[in-house]
């Protein structure tokens, strides 16, 4: 193992500059450290193969062993949002204001593992504003709300931002966040489920004044998942202040990004779910995969990493694999880093 002289922190900050020096490849999650909180626990989706669970919103998930993750239950019985028009009969934001006994243990903890000279400190939240329509209310019903009842759309959105502010400024009173990772998928792997224009109207403003209060309240680093095509959204997400695309697929022609973009958002994927999730994959298949990405995009505003949107996978090892892989490009391939 060489010996670097910049921590995963730096190293990350040097990816980021356009004129930046890192010293390898930033290697998936490794520059941040986690901080949990009262309401991160509340959220959690129900474990795996487990029951069914009824989180703070009213929202039913389901996290059958055979999936790659939780699901909202949409049907008569389960889904919350019955008719997007009324959507104040059935929509009731939980009480976050916790004791601060709440909070202890969680400052603690971050104060005890998160070092500020590695990695920084960094907040998670989901789902975010689109994705919690869609949990709230089946996603047929909520794409078409859309179209059908726009102004009450624009209600419940300015309803869940008004949330969000709230929570941001109670996780940065208590915990001091200088990153923070936010999940809301935008598209599938060919499209966004909104076009532009749409998103625009509805999402822009919205999503802009939820991340203009992170950076007000000192949030240095907004990093956004959404595992999709979204490439379509790039100037949109830079207007918004979204410092690093987690979660970008193949589809999005990532070289051609960053040649575009390049020094204005990072781009942070190129692993997709959907291919390097195999039941039998092996290292020498994954290593192919990760020398490609990290050969056709390299260190600058990129960071190879799996889709998923936070540091895992659904096969046991393969996520340490992919660290293990990316390591290695970093040793063999010295052209980037001189």
């Amino acid at each position: 193992m060489p010996d670097y002289k910049l921590t995963p922190r730096e190293n990350f900050d040097e990816c980021l500059k356009p004129d930046g020096h890192p010293e390898r490849f930033v290697n998936q999650y490794d520059y941040m450290g986690f901080a949990f909180y009262p309401y991160t626990m509340d959220i959690a989706p129900p474990e795996k193969g487990g029951p069914d669970k009824v989180n703070p919103w009213g929202v039913t998930q389901c996290y059958r062993a055979d999936q790659p993750g939780a699901f909202p239950v949409h049907d008569a019985e389960h889904t919350v949002i019955k008719d997007f028009e009324e959507w104040q009969e059935y929509v009731h934001a939980p009480n976050i204001k916790y004791p601060e006994a709440a909070w202890e243990p969680w400052i603690k903890f971050a104060e005890e593992n998160i070092d500020p000279k590695q990695v920084y400190r960094c907040a998670f939240v989901a789902p975010g504003i689109f994705e919690q329509l869609h949990n709230l209310g089946d996603m047929v019903d909520a794409l078409a709300a859309f179209y059908e009842c726009p102004d009450e759309l624009k209600e419940l959105i300015k309803y869940l931002v008004d949330f969000e502010i709230e929570l941001c400024d109670s996780v940065c009173e208590h915990l001091h966040p200088d990153m923070m990772l936010h999940h809301d998928d935008w598209g599938s792997r060919t499209s966004t489920f909104l076009s532009v224009d749409m998103w625009e109207e509805f999402l822009h403003d919205p999503v802009k004044e939820v991340y203009s209060r992170w950076k007000e309240n000192g949030t240095k680093i907004i990093i956004h998942h959404s595992d999709s095509f979204g490439a379509t959204l790039v100037p949109d997400m830079i207007d918004c202040g979204i410092d690093v695309w987690q979660g970008v697929m193949t589809s999005n022609d990532i070289p051609a990004m960053i040649e575009k973009y390049k020094g204005q958002i990072t781009f942070m994927g190129g692993l997709d779910g959907a291919d390097i999730e195999k039941p039998d994959w092996t290292k020498p298949w994954v290593k192919e995969q990760v020398q490609k990405i990290c050969k056709d995009c390299g260190p600058h505003s990129f960071i190879p990493c799996i889709t998923q949107g936070l540091p895992m996978s659904t096969y046991d090892g393969l996520y340490d694999c992919i660290s293990e892989c990316i390591s290695e490009c970093s040793e063999e391939m010295p052209e980037f880093f001189k």
